[in-house]
Parts: C-alpha cells; structure tokens; sequence
C-alpha cells in the first residue's frame, strides 16, 4: 500500500508524517510524532483511552485515519497544560486521586475537559454521564468526579 504524507496541526505546531492511507490517527500521533500520552486501551472505540480534541470537538482518535484529519487543529494531552501551568482537570486528577494505573488517565481527562466546556458546572450525575464513553479498569470512578468536581470549583473561583 502506497504512502502519503499528511500535514498534521497538533497542540498548534504543523508537523508533516507520511503514513499509510489505512494508518489510524492514535498509531500517528504515537508512532510518527511520538506523542505517546494518547493510549491505544481497546481498539474497538469502547474505551476512551485515546480521546483527543479535533477542532476543539471530542473524538476517539482510534476511529479516523490520520488523512481524515489533515490541516485540522487536533489537541493531544501533551498539549493540554498551559505555560508550565496544569489545566485545572488534570489539576483536580493529581489533587483528588483521580488515577491508580493511569492508562485511562489522559482520555478521561480529556473527555472532562470536554464536559466542563459544555457544562462548567455539572452535577455528579452529569460528570459520570458525561464520562460514560470512557472506561476505568481501578479507580471505581469517584475519585475521577471528585477531581471533575474539583476542576469545575476552580474554573468557578
């Protein structure tokens, strides 16, 4: 199969990789720019691990090809943190013990990113609806809503 090369707006650098046409956006990012904090957890689209933004929308990067998403503007976790400073959900994710393995960590804090956008001040029961798309194999999830919760009070503050 033929090779292509595809220009890539990711965490707001260019960056050029050739792929295969059939080559999946999470192997890109990983594999080609080295951008390992996307996890590849399922790849079935269940679990969420490798959530990032296109375009500033939601998307399991393990459903589009890296040519789908050429010239977008696509935000990784490595991108998320700001001059140093931690956003506030990952924030919340070291303050509240949101993790235990961390391999879900970086989809769930994306997809928490994600709700706080639409909703900066969801109830328990929007937080965990709002992350029912992504899965956690340790932490039994209240310490994930709490650091959501945490997130939402310092945006609030």
């Amino acid at each position: 199969m033929g090779q292509v090369t595809v220009t890539l707006n990711v965490n707001g650098r260019n960056r050029k990789v050739t792929v295969e046409p059939r080559t999946l956006l999470v192997h890109a990012l990983r594999e080609q720019l080295g951008l390992t904090g996307t996890h590849v957890g399922c790849d079935t689209s269940q679990c969420g691990a490798c959530t990032v933004f296109v375009n500033g929308q939601s998307v399991k990067s393990c459903t589009l090809f890296a040519v789908q998403v050429e010239g977008d503007a696509i935000t990784t976790i490595e991108g998320v943190a700001k001059d140093g400073e931690l956003h506030p959900v990952q924030e919340g994710f070291w303050e509240e013990h949101g993790l235990q393995c961390g391999y879900c960590t970086p989809g769930m804090i994306m997809a928490s990113i994600d709700l706080l956008n639409t909703n900066p001040q969801p109830t328990e029961a929007e937080i965990r609806d709002g992350l029912c798309g992504n899965l956690c194999r340790c932490t039994g999830y209240q310490h994930i809503v709490n650091a959501v919760q945490y997130a939402a009070e310092k945006v609030k503050a």
